[in-house]
């Protein structure tokens, strides 16, 4: 049994249901017309354009093809993690890259070598989607580490300091900090574990079962699939936080100035200050 074909006349009728949102935006004036269309017609032609090179990707299925295609996405999702928190690429994307690929690329052939036990690691029928779903989640949890951390460091730089003074080592008065910064990176993730199969039914197991496979064998991927997400993103958040620590603070311990980006809007607003 395969899964029914959608045709274009279906996913125009899919596309038809964003009239609800839309509608309820224009109602109570949410404004989020506009950005709930650019960002729909930005996924669309992205996954297009992506479902059309997988293709061929897949026919050629050459490993060293597939592993540059996990490489480039492993590099997109360090530079989405550091745009998405308020500090600047110069100290962090290195360090970051080197964190993100060590983590994920290690979890991804284990997986494949122990738990799928594939003949070719690099076979692109599971590298790509496998390490799609290991780097989003990873994406995820280090967005909100990393950018946990150096807000907390920020705001509590007062006792940080104080920590110094009473004689810690850096590592020693930043640990507070990336315990907290760990636990919210590892939360969302450790929910859905907790709740899988009795609030909601995960991803894998879902286009598994659409696909024919039998529900036992969907549950026996989603389970190696979730502690493959945890593993993951506690590693890669883990290597993250203390690789850019020898990089954002400097020989006494103090963190760097020039690595927090300035928010939107707070210049115009400081500039409009002086003007008066």
């Amino acid at each position: 049994m395969t899964s029914p074909d959608i045709s274009v006349l279906s996913m125009v009728q899919c596309f038809l249901l964003l009239a609800i949102p839309l509608t309820i935006s224009y109602l109570i004036k949410l404004h989020i017309i506009r950005v709930t269309t650019d960002s729909v017609a930005r996924m669309t032609v992205q996954l297009l354009m992506v479902g059309v090179f997988l293709t061929f990707v897949f026919d050629l299925n050459n490993g060293f093809l597939n592993l540059a295609w996990v490489l480039g996405m492993v590099t997109i999702a360090t530079y989405t993690t550091i745009r998405n928190v308020e500090l600047k690429m110069g100290r962090l994307l290195a360090p970051m890259l080197l964190s993100f690929a060590a983590a994920n690329l290690s979890v991804l052939l284990y997986f494949n070598e122990f738990v799928l036990d594939l003949e070719n690691l690099l076979e692109a029928r599971y590298l790509i989607p496998i390490g799609g779903m290991i780097l989003g989640n990873s994406l995820r949890g280090n967005v909100v580490g990393i950018g946990d951390f150096y807000e907390d460091i920020k705001r509590n730089e007062n006792r940080y300091l104080y920590n110094l003074s009473l004689g810690a080592s850096k590592y020693e008065a930043l640990l507070p900090y990336i315990r907290k910064c760990l636990r919210s990176a590892l939360r969302p993730t450790l929910a859905n574990i907790a709740t899988a199969g009795l609030v909601f039914l995960p991803g894998m197991m879902t286009g598994q079962i659409l696909g024919g496979a039998s529900p036992i064998l969907a549950i026996k991927y989603q389970i190696s699939i979730m502690i493959a997400l945890y593993v993951s993103t506690a590693m890669s958040t883990t290597f993250s936080i203390l690789s850019t620590i020898r990089t954002t603070f400097d020989e006494y311990g103090l963190v760097r100035k020039e690595i927090y980006r300035e928010k939107k809007g707070k210049g115009k607003k400081e500039s409009r200050h002086h003007c008066h």
